[in-house]
């Protein structure tokens, strides 16, 4: 096995957003199970260390294609698109009033102590980011257009921490 193989192709899954997450488990499971560093205890200091580096790589593999996220941000990645994330904060107008807009709302429902207004907050947000995904797989797996898939996961991570923020609100009530 080649550690510097990309992570699809260490679980033998097709290079596409919309994946069988529960055939991404199972194939996650068959290759620990091979490479776990419990199986290598005995082995000499090579094997073992050989075995960490195999199940720290199908860790961080899995972890990469589980969350929508995460897989979209790497397949943009294997195709050359970097989101200049750190240094490219420019978004349209029209989405920075929309961010705007909610942060407003989560705001006013945190502050009022509303657990039921930012537990609507949450639908609404989680029913927006998933349609923003199905759209950004459309982008990636059918139109391969990278540039738009581009704009949209960066979109999509201002919704993301969007969503944390209300969660944190949320649990904060809750205390």
């Amino acid at each position: 096995m080649d550690l510097s193989t990309d992570f699809f192709s260490l679980f033998a899954l097709p290079r596409r957003f919309r994946l069988s997450l529960s055939e991404l488990d199972s194939r996650y499971r068959d290759l620990q199970a091979q490479v776990h560093p419990d199986r290598f205890a005995s082995a000499s200091d090579a094997a073992r260390r050989l075995s960490m580096q195999w199940a720290t790589r199908a860790n961080e593999a899995y972890l990469a294609l589980k969350k929508p996220l995460a897989r979209a941000k790497y397949l943009l990645e294997l195709a050359g698109h970097d989101l200049q994330a750190e240094n490219n904060t420019a978004m349209p107008a029209d989405f920075l009033m929309e961010q705007m807009e909610w942060r407003e709302a989560v705001m006013e429902a945190r502050t009022g102590g509303d657990h039921h207004e930012l537990t609507h907050l949450h639908h609404r947000l989680r029913a927006d980011i998933e349609q923003r995904f199905a759209e950004v797989g459309e982008l990636l797996d059918l139109q391969q257009d990278y540039s738009q898939a581009t704009d949209r996961v960066r979109r999509l991570m201002f919704l993301e921490k969007l969503l944390s923020e209300i969660d944190d609100a949320l649990a904060s009530l809750e205390e």
